[in-house]
């Protein structure tokens, strides 16, 4: 099944289907919500932080998010030597504090990331493939990075609801 929002069309995972394609569908349905929550608002709008005195903003969700694939698909699981994406120990919240360049370079970037997570998923020989987890030296399981995504897109997606209200009243998606 498939919803038409303003945005554009946002599709229902399926209700039957194996594993590997429940979590991804769940997964691209939280990424393609939170590119909804974003859709025709201005910059000014994208970059308004809603709710104070919080410091989210529906431009700061989506450079956050992008880190966050980077860092769990790529680094953490994969053990790719990249740079961190909005983040530094210095400025550990630049991502939503430092909203330099415009939300269309942070919607590529989110994009690339997102699909390099694709490509990582769909090149695992299954959801038991472990990365380590750099923090413990841990093994961690394609099944829980997965999992792990989904509750944080949910979570922030929660927080994209409530600044889309607040900006233009705009419910649903």
């Amino acid at each position: 099944m498939s919803q038409t929002w303003a945005g554009g069309v946002r599709h229902e995972p399926p209700l039957v289907a194996d594993e590997v394609t429940t979590l991804t569908s769940f997964l691209d349905w939280h990424r393609r919500t939170l590119e909804l929550k974003c859709a025709e608002l201005s910059a000014r709008q994208l970059a308004d932080k809603a709710v104070a005195p919080s410091a989210l903003s529906l431009h700061g969700l989506v450079r956050h998010l992008a880190g966050v694939e980077r860092w769990w698909f790529r680094i953490q699981f994969r053990g790719e030597d990249l740079p961190m994406l909005y983040y530094s120990d210095d400025d550990p919240d630049q991502d939503f504090e430092s909203l330099d360049g415009d939300f269309a370079e942070a919607l590529a970037t989110w994009r690339a990331e997102c699909e390099a997570s694709r490509e990582i998923v769909a090149e695992a020989a299954s959801l038991d493939e472990t990365g380590t987890r750099r923090s413990t030296g841990e093994p961690i399981s394609l099944r829980w990075v997965l999992v792990n995504l989904i509750a944080e897109y949910a979570r922030h997606n929660g927080h994209a609801d409530l600044l889309r209200e607040r900006l233009d009243g705009a419910t649903g998606h």
